[in-house]
C-alpha cells in the first residue's frame, strides 16, 4: 500500500478518536527531554518511550518510570502491542542492570516499575535478569521502591523438564527477590485472548498471579485490561472476578489505542463514564487499588498504592 494512502488512513483514524482521547501525549517536555537523555546515553529502555505512554511526562514529573529490560524486541507477536518483534532479540548487555540502577539514582526516582520484553529464548525467560536489576537498584538507591511487571514466564520443555514446572521455578525466583507489587496484564478477556495475546493463555495469567500469593502472601499482585477490542462489560466484570479469585489486589483498566495499521483495530472507544461504572464495580469487589479511564496504562500512578 503507498505510503500516502497509509498516512491519510492514519490521519483519518486519528481525526475519529473521541475528543478525550485527543490531547497531546507529550506531557511535560522536560521531564521527558531528561529522561530521553539519560536512558539514550546509557542505550537503555523504558516502556514509557516504547510505547509512547501517554502519561510519559506526568509519570516522570512525579518520580516514576517503567523501565524495559533485556533490550527492545519481543519474541512473542501480541496484535495490540507497539513493542518492536518479528526479528531474532538481542544478546543481553551485561552491563544493563547497573546502567538501570544509575539511572534510577540520576533521576531521583522513588518508585520504578521494572519490566521487560517477552524472551522465550533464553534459558530462565529473563526471571534471573529481573533479580540482577532489583539488586542493583537497591544497591544504589535503598529507599526506592520496586514493582515489577513480567511476561508469563512460559516456554517449551528445557532440559526434559515440564512447562508448567519451570514456570513455577522462574516465578519462585522473581518473588524472592521480594519486589513491592507483581504485575502480570491479563490484557483482555478469555474470548478474545486468541487473537489479542497471540502465545498467551488466559488460565495461565491468572496462574501468575495465584502462584506469587501462594509463595509469598504479602507481595501485592496487580493486573490490567486494555479495552477496546470488542469485549462487552459482562465479559469484563467476569474477568475481574476471575482475577479477585486468585486474590489479585489491584487493577488498572485503560482504551486501546491501534499504535498502527498494522495493528489490531480499535473495535470500540469506551466512554470515561463506562471506565468510571467498571471502576466502582472493581472498588465494590475488593479490588485495593483501582484505576479505571482512557489513558490509564499499567504503571499509572503505580507509586500511589505502595
Amino acid at each position: 500500500m503507498p505510503q500516502s494512502v497509509v498516512a491519510a488512513q492514519k490521519r483519518q483514524e486519528v481525526q475519529s478518536m473521541p475528543a478525550w482521547l485527543r490531547r497531546s501525549t507529550l506531557g511535560k517536555a522536560s521531564e521527558i527531554s531528561q529522561v530521553q537523555q539519560i536512558i539514550k546515553q546509557r542505550n537503555i529502555h523504558t516502556i514509557c518511550e516504547e510505547g509512547r505512554c501517554p502519561n510519559r511526562g506526568e509519570c516522570y514529573s512525579q518520580g516514576t518510570a517503567t523501565f524495559l529490560l533485556m533490550g527492545p524486541v519481543c519474541t512473542r507477536s501480541c496484535a495490540f502491542c507497539q513493542v518492536d518483534k518479528g526479528h531474532a532479540p538481542m544478546p543481553l548487555d551485561p552491563e544493563e542492570p547497573q546502567k538501570v540502577a544509575e539511572s534510577v539514582r540520576l533521576l531521583g526516582l522513588r518508585y520504578v516499575v521494572l519490566t521487560s520484553v517477552t524472551r522465550d529464548d533464553l534459558p530462565d525467560q529473563g526471571a534471573s535478569w529481573f533479580v540482577d536489576t532489583i539488586s542493583a537498584i537497591r544497591a544504589a538507591c535503598s529507599d526506592t521502591q520496586i514493582e515489577i511487571l513480567t511476561p508469563d514466564f512460559w516456554g517449551g520443555r528445557v532440559d526434559g523438564k515440564d512447562p508448567d514446572v519451570l514456570q513455577l521455578e522462574r516465578i519462585k525466583t522473581v518473588v524472592g527477590a521480594q519486589p513491592v507489587c507483581y504485575n502480570h496484564n491479563i490484557e483482555t478477556v478469555e474470548r478474545l485472548q486468541g487473537v489479542v495475546r497471540r502465545g498467551a493463555k488466559y488460565d495461565r495469567s491468572l496462574k501468575v498471579l495465584q502462584q506469587v500469593k501462594e509463595l509469598d502472601a504479602t507481595i501485592a499482585t496487580k493486573s490490567g485490561l486494555m479495552l477496546g477490542h470488542g469485549e462487552t462489560q459482562d465479559e469484563v466484570v467476569q474477568t475481574l472476578q476471575d482475577l479477585r479469585a486468585v486474590d489479585c489486589d489491584r487493577l488498572t483498566l485503560g482504551q486501546y489505542m491501534r499504535p498502527s495499521l498494522e495493528h489490531l483495530p480499535v473495535q470500540k472507544y469506551w466512554h470515561p463514564d463506562e471506565f468510571e461504572e467498571l471502576g466502582e464495580i472493581a472498588r465494590s469487589m475488593g479490588f485495593s487499588h483501582v484505576r479505571s479511564g482512557p489513558l490509564v496504562r499499567s504503571s499509572y500512578h503505580a507509586g500511589e498504592a505502595s
